[in-house]
């Protein structure tokens, strides 16, 4: 992967691709880019380096006027989706404001963390958020069999303990798989597909990041 960051995506979908093999992989094919460098962060004036990059093109209708001047100051169009990346201040050097970045810096065989929004599930209890066992079925126990148990609420310590396993909403959290292989790149269609699944709904957006470690 020549980019030292990463890019913005969004997620097509799921299929499947065929090794010179013959062997059969599962993938998902992600849309990325174009994205375009909107703003650049220097450690002389905002303490650190990074590059914010826009995707997908937001109706001016929708854009307000502090919006406006943003996107006229990087001398592009506004964007709907707006995310940083952290650099090495090295690394930033070749980059300016403005600059469009696509699908091409991807290679077959590359490693990347891919970064989603698992889709959401409602409001779940703890049978199914955290796999618990409940309660007996008989022997007096009563309305209580997919309960979570005692909170340990009685004299001591008197209180919940904060991050205590309890119903909530489910999922629709940001999600990381890392060490992603690159099976395929079509730099003309701005399309990537990477071996196995990727968090989130069809439509989602999506990081593409270098790989910090191993892939799997």
């Amino acid at each position: 992967m020549s980019s030292a960051f990463g890019l913005l995506g969004r997620k097509i979908g799921m299929t499947q691709v065929f090794n010179v093999d013959g062997s059969r992989v599962g993938a998902t094919a992600i849309e990325v880019g174009p994205c375009v460098v909107v703003q650049k962060r220097t450690v002389e004036k905002e303490g650190y380096t990074a590059v914010q990059l826009g995707f997908i093109d937001k109706p001016e209708r929708k854009v307000n006027r502090a919006e406006m001047g943003h996107f006229a100051k990087a001398g592009t169009t506004p964007k709907r989706v707006l995310r940083e990346f952290r650099l090495q201040p090295d690394a930033a050097a070749g980059i300016e404001v403005g600059q469009e970045l696509k699908a091409d810096m991807f290679e077959i065989g590359d490693r990347v963390d891919v970064v989603g929004t698992s889709i959401g599930k409602g409001f779940a209890g703890v049978f199914k958020t955290y796999h618990f066992h409940g309660a007996n079925d008989t022997h007096g126990a009563h309305e209580v069999f997919r309960h979570a148990g005692s909170l340990g609420t009685n004299m001591t310590p008197g209180r919940v303990f904060k991050g205590r396993k309890m119903p909530g909403h489910h999922s629709a959290k940001r999600v990381t798989v890392l060490g992603v292989e690159v099976v395929r790149v079509f730099a003309e269609d701005n399309l990537v597909f990477v071996r196995g699944p990727v968090p989130g709904s069809r439509n989602g957006i999506v990081e593409i990041k270098p790989a910090v470690k191993g892939g799997r």
